[in-house]
Formats: C-alpha cells, structure tokens, sequence
C-alpha cells in the first residue's frame, strides 16, 4: 500500500443524474414536427425525460440518431414513414436515449399534422414512458429463452428403457452413501437362446432390457430406484436396506426375471438372467463407482457359477480392485475382446472423405460390439487405462503402415496423455512401423481428467514435433475449453454433437457454434463438427465456416476389415 503522501488526488467520479420520472412532471411529453423548415419542438415534459433538448442547429436526422436508440432506428423511420404517408395516426414502442447515456422505454402515438388541403405537412408526437412494463417484458422473455435453451435436468434418462442413465443411477448411490447404508444389485439380462439364424439382435435385446425394467419396477420394494448400467444390465439401489432383507430382495428379483415370458414385437422369449449385490456403508472407503464394479464382478461371478445371485458383503479393497481390474483389461487384451470401427471424416472445402476416426468397441458375449464408456471410465478411475490406450495406438500404427494415403484420428485418455511412458512408446511405434507422423491426429478429450499437465504438454510438442497433430474432442462440453487451447499446441477442436443435432432448428446453438468457429479461426484451428445427420445442418454449417463434418449423413462407424479402413 503506497504512502499517505504518495497517494494522488483521484476526482470523484461523475455519475449519472437521477431521471426524472415521467409521473412526477406535469402533463403529456409531447414533440411536433413542421416539414417547412425542418423544425422540431420538444414540451418540457420530453426535455424533462431525456434529461435535455434539441440545439437549433439539429436538423430532425439528426434528432433521430442522436435520442431514438440505435436498435430502434429503423422502426422510429418506419413508423414515421407509414403515418406521413397513410395520414392516419401509428403508435410504436421505441427506447429513447438519455443525457447520461441511459435508455428508457416509451410508447410514442404518431398523429399527422394536416394543411388546409389535406396534404401532411408535419406530425405530432405523444410520448409515454412504460420503461416498467418493458422491463417486465423483456424479463419474460429472457426467462423463456432460458427454459428453452438450458436442460431441464442434468443427465437425461436412458432413451431405451426410462430409466435413470449410469452417470445417474451412481449420483443417487452417492447420495444413499452419505445418509447411510443399503446395497446395490446389478442383474444381467439375456435372450435365454435366440432364434434360429436369427443372431445377435441389439434390438430384441433392447425391448428386452426394456420390458424387463417394466417387470421390476412393478416388484421392487418402495424407495428402490432402477437405472441401465450397462448394454443388458439393470441396476437397483436398495438405500437403507438391511443385508439380510437386501440379501432376500435380490433372490426374488433374479427369480421373478427367469420365470417370466416375455412378449416381444415379432416373438416371445424366455430371458436368463444372473445378480450381483454389494452392500455398501458411509465409511467405506470405496465410492459409487468401485461398488458399481464390485456388483458387475459379481453378476459375472453368478454366470461363470450358474447361480442366480452373488453376495458381497464387503466391497474389494482399493489395492486388491485395481490389481483386479488390471489383470482383466489383460485378460479382455490376450483374448480380442477389444476391436477398432472406423467413422469417416468430411473436407467441407474439397468435399472428400480425407480422415477416419478410430473407434474403441467392446465385443460383449451377447450383444456384440458395444460402446467402451464404462469400460474406460473404470479403467480411468483405477488408474487401468493405459494399456488400452496403447492397444489403440499399436492397431492404428498398424493400420496406417498398411495404407499409406489414409489420415487416422486417435482417442486417447486424460491419463495416458499425462502419463510420461506414452511418448517414448508412440515414438517407437512410428520408427517400429515406418508409419508418416502426418497421417496421425491424437484426440484428447476436452472433459478428460490430464493427470499430468506438464507430461501431456511434453507429448503434445513432441508429437508434433514429429509431424502429427493434435485435436480437442468435445470442444465446448466441459470447463477447460478456451483454457487447453491455450496450454496445448492444439491443431483441430471438434464441436460437441450436442450444439449441432438440433442447429437448425435452435438459434442458440447456431451462435455458439458460430462463436466456436469464429474462436478457432483467430487461433488458427480447424474445426470439425460431429452428430451431422442430414443435408440441411451440412449447408449451415458450411456457412458457418466449419471445416470438418463427421456423422451418420458422412458415414456410420464400421468395423476394420483384416486391420483396413472400411471402402466409402
């Protein structure tokens, strides 16, 4: 803090003087306009309002410009315009501009001033302030922009059966944890066998999982809550049950799904159906997420046993969970559990197919190629994903040794990027396979948790170092947008699916995306857009300047063929 004698002397700063309100000056604030010399002539009142009047040397122009509102412009001229010219009287609500540089609100009632010969030669004006019932209406408005645009709930429910989603169903075990104990059950559900030459039906499945979740919300007990967990899983949360209670609930649950026929659209079928329940307390030290890993576990337990149910009395310790989840990321490696889809990429300027997105995909007993969602996200949390990580990239040196033209987009997680191994091991996976850096983008996703900034900022430069690029996924979805743009020598950003499904139709995301071009652009990005599912949402967006489109209208995900991209 300076000295007294240093400080200097600051003059106080000139406010705005208080308006006048428009009820406490006496009489109509009114204004007259003679075309005969271009005068104008303001009532106190007006003067009053304004807070001061037109010099003599204005002419009505410049009135206009200088005390209607910029905005308002136009439709002051129109409204002018249409009763010189319709010689009956207009009313129009404009804002007019104070001395102090503030703006009110007025209804203005516009009367022609007519000559002995019923020619207009000038007009009157009645001015009154309604700045309050503006203000309430622009409001309202605002409030109903606001609903439309801002979610009504933060994670919506799972399309397919109504029920809450994963990241849902693990809030409410969170928040059961904090008030006391219970369980959670996870039962998998399944086609008891499936129709001659019919095969894996993700469909059949889907009615399935959904007519099943019908069945136990008309049994389980009062306070259960019911979310999909996973492609044919159903989780339960049982919040302040006893063990033995929760113990019997889950039997009759498992047993109420094997013995019931369910009806299908085109058939009928049995489902087999094994349980998995883990009792949890508030000083467990494991959370919603490893209690949410134990049950899986143990539903898997049930299967390879051939009982209904499993029961875990006590959630795995972390040491044990993590040496447990590893030695199955392993064992899902070792056994090709893991596959690679392609999704091609569009050039807007060329119009041709120039890129293709990897796709990590999960091979499930029944249900075939599902998304790695849960999977990483554990693998994340357990500090497991590294290996998968380095899969992909292995599958994806390879691919790109076998066609040389291709350019490749890469996933890659929080973790890996942080983690000071993958360097060494990209750089000898590209010497190893004699693969061009410039046919490899590496994605970081923007909501990823980087565990080492430092460390992910090394690969980045040294990735590009080499001649590969850099992209941001998901670029708007999370916190740290703007701010990675920053730390990371980024090359491409993709706009989250979410701004561009509905663009078209919704203003909102049409300025936000324009905004995230428009960003990218000064920064000297590229852009790519994702969810582009028809030719309508293509044409604004090229408009809008975006470079990139990928999506069903572009092409599907598609599964590598003997380790080759899919023919577009």
């Amino acid at each position: 803090m300076a000295a007294p004698e240093e400080r200097r002397t600051v003059a106080p700063a000139i406010l705005p003087e208080p308006r006048t309100p428009a009820d406490d000056v006496h009489g109509p604030a009114w204004f007259s306009y003679t075309a005969n010399g271009d005068q104008i002539v303001w009532s106190a009142q007006l003067r009053a309002m304004v807070g001061r009047q037109p010099t003599q040397d204005e002419v009505s122009r410049k009135v206009l410009a200088r005390y209607v509102h910029r905005d308002d412009h136009a439709k002051a001229l129109g409204a002018i315009t249409q009763t010189w010219t319709s010689r009956v009287p207009v009313r129009t609500t404009v804002r007019l501009m104070r001395a102090d540089g503030g703006w009110f609100d007025v209804d203005c009632r516009l009367e022609p001033v007519k000559s002995p010969d019923g020619t207009v030669r000038g007009i009157r004006g009645t001015v009154t302030d309604v700045s309050a019932r503006e203000r309430a209406r622009r409001e309202i408005a605002r409030l109903a922009r606001r609903g439309e645009t801002v979610q009504t709930s933060l994670i919506d429910p799972d399309p397919a059966t109504g029920l809450l989603t994963r990241a849902r169903f693990t809030d409410e075990i969170d928040r059961s944890q904090r008030r006391g104990g219970g369980a959670v059950l996870i039962i998998r559900v399944q086609p008891e066998k499936h129709l001659e030459g019919d095969g894996v039906r993700p469909d059949r499945n889907a009615d399935l999982l959904h007519r099943a979740a019908r069945v136990l919300e008309g049994v389980v007990q009062e306070g259960a809550r019911l979310g999909r967990v996973g492609p044919s899983e159903i989780g339960l949360l049982l919040p302040g049950t006893s063990w033995p209670m929760a113990r019997r609930e889950a039997e009759l649950l498992v047993q109420a799904l094997r013995s019931q026929t369910f009806v299908l659209p085109d058939t009928w079928l049995r489902a087999r159906a094994w349980g998995g329940l883990v009792r949890f307390t508030p000083d467990a030290e494991a959370g919603s997420h490893e209690v949410l890993i134990d049950a899986e576990h143990a539903w898997r337990q049930s299967r390879e046993a051939d009982r209904p149910v499993t029961f875990v009395a006590h959630p795995v310790p972390v040491r044990d969970r993590q040496g447990s989840y590893r030695t199955r990321v392993a064992d899902a490696l070792g056994t090709d559990r893991f596959t690679l889809y392609a999704q091609p990429i569009l050039e807007l300027q060329t119009n041709e197919i120039t890129r293709h997105e990897l796709l990590l995909r999960v091979l499930d007993e029944a249900d075939g190629p599902q998304s790695p969602i849960q999977v990483l996200d554990t693998a994340e949390r357990l500090d497991a994903v590294y290996d998968i990580d380095l899969w992909v990239v292995e599958r994806a040196m390879q691919v790109a040794n076998e066609q040389p033209e291709t350019c490749l987009q890469i996933n890659l997680s929080g973790r890996s990027v942080g983690d000071p191994r993958l360097t060494d091991e990209v750089v000898r996976l590209i010497e190893e396979y004699e693969v061009n850096p410039g046919q490899l983008t590496f994605e970081i996703t923007e909501t990823a948790l980087i565990g080492n900034l430092t460390e992910a900022r090394r690969f980045a430069d040294r990735i590009r170092d080499l001649g590969c690029e850099l992209a941001l996924d998901d670029f708007g979805s999370g916190y740290a947008s703007f701010r990675y743009l920053r730390i990371f020598p980024i090359d491409l950003v993709k706009i989250d699916g979410e701004y561009v499904v509905d663009l078209v139709e919704n203003p909102q995301d049409q300025v936000l995306v324009r905004a995230l071009v428009q960003v990218c652009q000064a920064y000297g990005i590229h852009t790519v857009a994702e969810f582009v599912q028809d030719e309508p949402t293509l044409r604004l967006l090229r408009e809008l300047g975006v470079d990139y489109v990928q999506g069903y209208l572009i092409g599907r995900p598609a599964p590598l063929l003997s380790g080759r991209l899919p023919t577009t």
